[in-house]
């Protein structure tokens, strides 16, 4: 008999943060079944063929609404096509009139799918900001995550994940590209990335001190939080003035005092650069996360 084919699977796999890989490869088909051979032996089973995935990602069918597969554990596999069924061989058309026939009856064909995948990072904690708010430099500076940094807009083209040492226990960090108004509708990098903040528990929302209006930075990312929905807006947030090391004590206190007036959010103030600040914030975090884990 032949050997039947391979079947096409998913697997959630530690170590990705991105499906960068399949936006070069996007057609995937597993080893056909070997053709039996003479003393009646079957033919080997064709090799299966395995998609790995970030933790995380969903697989969806080709209508892109049909949720075929979450996966949100290490390890955890998904079957997406099912390998053709080896043919007959002769022998089981055998008779005591012919020994030898020379029929056999055709394996059946493998199945055939269109997917899409959409990755939606599990993490602790969220940052979130507008570009340059310095979030990667956070990131950098509380783990060893090590993102591209350079004073431009969406310099994080994809989202980075660190993990942050906080006391006696650990918070996973996701940084997230930078949101510009009209992120909800796709602008700038827009609902790529905003997919990202689901599957967080608490955000931290940089804001750069040294710009003309710090509070005007936030209403617009919260405003896309909002016209995002999923409930992004009803997430435990931190809010935080960045590079105050370029600012005086006063001025520092004064931005947070404006800012706090300005939007009635309370405020904390950090320098991932010197360090100012930060372990303040993330014990604040620390906080929101065990409160939102229920622990």
């Amino acid at each position: 008999d032949g050997g039947d084919g391979g079947d096409v699977w998913v697997e959630a796999v530690e170590g990705l943060n991105t499906l960068i890989d399949y936006r070069y490869q996007q057609h995937f088909k597993a080893e056909r079944g070997l053709n039996g051979a003479g003393r009646n032996r079957t033919g080997r089973g064709g090799e299966d063929v395995v998609l790995r995935v970030p933790v995380g990602t969903q697989v969806f069918d080709e209508d892109k609404e049909t949720l075929l597969a979450d996966m949100t554990v290490p390890g955890q596999r998904a079957l997406l096509a099912k390998g053709g069924i080896g043919g007959k061989g002769n022998a089981h058309f055998k008779s005591s009139r012919n020994q030898a026939p020379r029929i056999s009856q055709p394996g059946e064909p493998g199945e055939e799918r269109a997917i899409w995948l959409r990755l939606k990072l599990i993490a602790d904690v969220g940052l979130i900001g507008l570009p340059n708010a310095g979030k990667s430099t956070f990131l950098a500076a509380v783990s060893a995550a090590r993102p591209k940094i350079a004073d431009y807009p969406f310099t994080t083209l994809h989202p980075n994940l660190g993990m942050a040492r906080v006391g006696e226990g650990a918070l996973v960090v996701a940084d997230i590209p930078g949101l510009i108004k009209g992120a909800h509708a796709g602008r700038g990098l827009g609902t790529r990335f905003l997919g990202h903040v689901e599957r967080t528990r608490a955000l931290l929302h940089l804001v750069d001190a040294t710009q003309t209006d710090p509070a005007g930075a936030y209403r617009v990312v919260r405003a896309e939080l909002a016209a995002y929905g999923a409930g992004l807006t009803q997430k435990p947030e931190v809010v935080a003035l960045t590079k105050v090391d370029a600012l005086t004590p006063g001025e520092a206190q004064a931005r947070a005092r404006a800012f706090q007036d300005a939007t009635g959010t309370p405020v904390h103030t950090l320098s991932a650069v010197s360090g100012a600040g930060v372990g303040e914030v993330l014990f604040a975090l620390s906080a929101l996360v065990g409160a939102a884990a229920g622990r």
